[in-house]
């Protein structure tokens, strides 16, 4: 309305004619005042005064609405703009749906990147330990959807002994906006782990190239983290915690893993490592021992990241660098390739040595069943060990999908 009365001001003091407030109200009603209809009603008052007077009176008040036209319209823009300025700005301290779009630039391809190495310091700072230690997993959206591994996989902290204080400490790697999504609904230290032109959203089925782009962008990502100077254990979310694992962690190694198939000592070369969970301290060594391992890729192409371990394993450069490796014991932390067979010491278990999701699904559900039965034991049964793991089930090495197996790989 102050713009309606302004008009008559400019007509006023333009072309020295009487145009009252009413007559102006009067045109401008059943106007939507907040629009750009406002000026409209600036035409009609000049269209229906100038008529009765004299040409040179009329030239002027034509002059007098092009003016208010002109200065209405670069109001309107210069609001619309702070407005989409308030739109656009979010805290940093939250990360909400409309954020994403600007981590992930398929979301919103005009909205400026912000910079992952912050946003990365800033998840980890937030859900470190006194030590600068982190738990992490990765995650993507064949894995996040409702009743799928990720719920298992948080169950498993919220049933294990001693085991749901360490969920304050986990921070979840999302491989696409699907899984970021669905990580901001069940946990709190959520980071959306950006790859160009590579989509991780669907089940990348074992050694197929998405497979492998998956699991090495995953060993860039964990030197990354180690060049922040924070220590980590990493976790596959198909790994079930059941004890605090750190109790049985070795204090004076740099990188120690657990194993398909344990020899019996911890130092021993030829044991057969797993990937999917290790504790890595941060220093020069485990990160010189990062960059060297993700370079190998290309010195064993086609290989996956735990196969070009177990080649690497023996190299010189890792004796040159220092590097003190420890191999983790079957017994603490076992998996469906070798089981832990005590349920009073076991801390993880690994779905491994089986392919296929609906498998992995399967057998996980019957594990946290076999778990919960224990739990439920009064102490003295407990250590007599009466229940044992009823798994493997579905999970076999028949249930291997090759790439040549594989469902063709469509683009959405």
């Amino acid at each position: 309305m102050k713009l309606l009365l302004l008009s008559v001001d400019v007509i006023r003091a333009t072309v020295g004619v009487k145009v009252s407030e009413e007559t102006f109200s009067s045109f401008s009603s059943g106007f939507n005042l907040d629009s750009p209809s406002l000026l409209l009603v600036t035409a009609l008052v000049t269209s229906s005064s100038y008529a009765a007077m004299s040409p040179e009176i009329s030239m002027l008040i034509r002059r007098a609405a092009l003016i208010f036209t002109v200065v209405s319209l670069s109001a309107l823009l210069l609001y619309s703009a702070t407005d989409s300025f308030r739109f656009l700005h979010v805290s940093s301290g939250s990360l909400s749906s409309s954020s994403f779009a600007r981590i992930f630039p398929s979301g919103l391809n005009n909205s400026p990147s912000p910079n992952p190495q912050k946003q990365l310091e800033e998840v980890l700072k937030n859900a470190s330990m006194v030590n600068k230690t982190v738990i992490l997993t990765t995650l993507n959206d064949a894995w996040a959807s409702p009743n799928s591994i990720v719920d298992l996989f948080l169950k498993s902290f919220m049933l294990g002994d001693g085991t749901r204080k360490l969920l304050d400490h986990l921070v979840i790697v999302a491989m696409d906006e699907k899984a970021y999504n669905r990580c901001l609904i069940v946990h709190k230290h959520c980071f959306a782990l950006v790859t160009e032109d590579v989509d991780f959203h669907r089940e990348a089925y074992f050694m197929t190239p998405r497979y492998l782009k998956m699991m090495w962008r995953r060993i860039d990502f964990l030197r990354s983290v180690l060049e922040l100077g924070y220590s980590f254990v990493f976790t596959d979310a198909d790994i079930m915690w059941f004890r605090d694992p750190f109790p049985r962690f070795f204090p004076d190694a740099d990188f120690q893993i657990a194993c398909d198939y344990f020899l019996g000592r911890a130092d021993d070369m030829n044991n057969r490592p797993n990937g999917g969970f290790n504790y890595v301290k941060s220093n020069n060594r485990s990160i010189a021992f990062y960059k060297f391992w993700y370079s190998s890729r290309e010195t064993y192409p086609g290989y996956h990241d735990q196969d070009v371990l177990n080649m690497i394993k023996f190299h010189p450069f890792i004796s040159e660098i220092g590097l003190k490796i420890r191999f983790l014991g079957t017994a603490y932390f076992g998996g469906l390739c070798e089981p832990s067979k005590d349920l009073n010491t076991v801390c993880t278990m690994h779905v491994n040595c089986c392919y296929g999701m609906d498998s992995k699904l399967h057998d996980l559900k019957i594990m946290l069943q076999d778990w919960r039965a224990f739990m439920s034991l009064p102490p003295d049964l407990k250590n007599e060990s009466i229940i044992s793991w009823r798994v493997p089930k579905k999970c076999s090495l028949g249930s291997l999908r090759h790439f040549d197996a594989s469902p063709p790989e469509t683009e959405d």
